[in-house]
């Protein structure tokens, strides 16, 4: 696990790291499970009182790893931590799924979740983001939902969330064309809590003051607040089979391999 995401504890603040820095901490098959295995060791941890999430280098997480979309343009995978055997309709971690739980696990935590965001959280990378109770933004960060590059949809848990964050013609528009948006663009859509120059210092300073305050009463604080949200277990649910779907589809794969051949794509009419 520590070489894709290292945690440390201290005071009762863990500050988790992405560590994948020469591949701007993109999400592949190890990084799934190290985030997987890091929420649900922190959901135990004793004497927790905050959670800092941050990435190393110049992006929080570039989303999914390239080495992935290689892999379904040569049709020998299709993207998904597990490859071909990951079936992602089955519910294995409560009402989410495998890569669900790399983002659920954070929004489930007892306690909350600062993300701390520099450089670009795109795709799967921004949808890890929403599972924090906040996101600390530097004023140059970038974000998208870039799933509609590749042909498919969110399906990290990323729709309950922004439901209960963004408008929702806003919410359309960003999702219908993957559109790259700024910082500013993030705060003033509800999907960035502040701008900071230095976004990691300034997601410590907020955690040592929640560490300050009553455990029982945080805690209860983030179940109430959860309760708020529209119910997640349809939605979940419906993200995974809207992407099984897709994965593998003729214009999926047309998708991904437009991309990175770089030429425009030539989708055949649904």
């Amino acid at each position: 696990m520590d070489d894709r995401v290292k945690v440390t504890i201290s005071d009762g603040i863990a500050d988790v790291r992405l560590v994948r820095a020469d591949k701007m901490n993109a999400l592949d098959a190890a990084m799934f499970d190290a985030l997987v295995a890091a929420s649900g060791r922190l959901a135990h941890e004793k004497g927790l009182r905050a959670v800092v999430l941050s990435g190393e280098g110049r992006a929080f997480c570039a989303g999914l790893d390239m080495d992935s979309f290689a892999a379904m343009k040569a049709g020998g995978g299709n993207g998904i931590a597990g490859g071909e055997k990951r079936d992602l309709v089955a519910r294995t971690h409560g009402i989410a799924n495998f890569p669900q739980a790399a983002v659920w696990g954070w929004r489930q935590l007892p306690v909350p979740v600062i993300a701390a965001i520099q450089g670009v959280a795109f795709g799967g990378g921004f949808q890890l983001a929403l599972g924090a109770d906040m996101r600390f933004l530097s004023p140059d960060a970038r974000m998208s939902i870039m799933e509609i590059k590749w042909g498919l949809v969110p399906d990290m848990a990323g729709t309950p969330i922004l439901a209960s964050l963004v408008r929702d013609d806003i919410l359309r528009e960003l999702t219908y064309t993957g559109r790259v948006f700024s910082a500013q663009e993030a705060l003033g859509y509800g999907l960035a809590t502040r701008i900071c120059d230095d976004p990691r210092a300034a997601a410590f300073d907020v955690a040592q003051e929640i560490a300050g305050k009553s455990p029982d009463a945080i805690r209860a604080a983030k179940r109430l607040l959860n309760k708020l949200s529209v119910d997640p277990g349809p939605a979940l649910l419906a993200e995974s089979v809207e992407q099984m779907k897709l994965i593998g589809s003729a214009n999926q794969l047309e998708a991904v391999r437009a991309n990175i051949d770089k030429r425009a794509p030539r989708f055949a009419d649904s």
